[in-house]
Formats: structure tokens, C-alpha cells, sequence
């Protein structure tokens, strides 16, 4: 008997080359009524986490790499306007998380 499942279209079956590019999800608005600190926090988040993974894909596996201007010329290389020193810290942190 075999095991024949629906996949979501564009979901590649196990061993399956992937030949078309990604695709970023579309973006939504964020959810109205809640303080203008949470907005900030939130897009420090991103912010942060867009720059570790860039980080991680130019080669820099190390928080201990990832000075303050190493963060700041991977924001411009990415065109991300230049971080605070409190996101380069949200930066190192989070390549510094137990995976």
C-alpha cells in the first residue's frame, strides 16, 4: 500500500533539486493599537535577524567576528540602513544562540 500524500505546490520531495529561486513571503501590515516601543523592538528583531544571516552567508560564524563595523559594512552591503550599537549587540546575540 502506498503512502501518497498531498504536498503544498512548490514543496520539493526529499532528494528533489531545488531550480527555481526563493521567493520572500508578502508582507502584511503589522497589527494596530499596540505602543510605539513595541513597532521599534520589532524592527530592531528584523533588523537584527536579516544582518546575522547575512553575516552567516558572507562567513562570519563568530560573535566574536562580528565587530560593530564588520555588522555596519554587511548593513550597507545588504542595503539596510546603518545599525545602533544596540542592534549590534541584538546582531551578536543572536548568532551567539544555542541552536
Amino acid at each position: 500500500m502506498s503512502d501518497k500524500r498531498n504536498k503544498p505546490a512548490g514543496v520539493p520531495k526529499q532528494g528533489e533539486v531545488i531550480d527555481h529561486a526563493w521567493m520572500p513571503l508578502a508582507k502584511q501590515p503589522l497589527p494596530a493599537g499596540r505602543p510605539r516601543t513595541w513597532y521599534i523592538s520589532h524592527n530592531r528583531r528584523l533588523k537584527a535577524m536579516r544582518l546575522a544571516i547575512a553575516l552567516l552567508d558572507s562567513g562570519v560564524f563568530s560573535p566574536d567576528r562580528a565587530t560593530n563595523e564588520t555588522i555596519r559594512e554587511t548593513a550597507e552591503v545588504i542595503g539596510v540602513h546603518w545599525p545602533s550599537d544596540a542592534t549590534c549587540r541584538m546582531v551578536r546575540r543572536l548568532m551567539a544562540a544555542q541552536r
